[in-house]
């Protein structure tokens, strides 16, 4: 069975050595995606917006690698501001609240770039009856 890596374009994934999304059967994992888009952080300050367009970047992941938002089983949010808890939470409620994926949200020190606030990953199995 072979694996198929797409990237998004970003400079960074090269240097880092990663893909956006990696594809293997039925099974796809995104890589931690932030609220950058055209390599800046939008949102600044905003950790409810900032999870939306994470959430949205990671959508249109998926659908390029051919699976959906309802085929994700799996999430892992890190946040810079676990007292944001209820922020990042309410927008994946937003976006998984019927789906209900396994998840988990934990602090971390720092991302990237002082203006992120969250990252997230998924893991999606295609044709999971919901």
């Amino acid at each position: 069975m072979s694996v198929i890596r797409l990237g998004s374009g970003a400079p960074w994934e090269g240097v880092v050595g990663y893909s956006r999304v990696v594809v293997r059967g039925e099974a796809a994992w995104v890589s931690g995606t932030t609220a950058t888009v055209d390599g800046a952080v939008v949102h600044p300050g905003d950790a409810g917006a900032q999870t939306r367009q994470c959430l949205r970047t990671i959508e249109q992941s998926l659908e390029r690698a051919g699976f959906t938002l309802n085929d994700v089983v799996r999430t892992r949010m890190f946040v810079t501001d676990i007292s944001r808890w209820e922020e990042v939470g309410r927008a994946h409620g937003e976006v998984f609240g019927d789906i209900r994926p396994a998840t988990t949200m934990v602090q971390v020190a720092a991302l990237i770039d002082p203006a992120m606030l969250v990252e997230i990953e998924a893991e999606a199995v295609r044709g999971v009856p919901a």
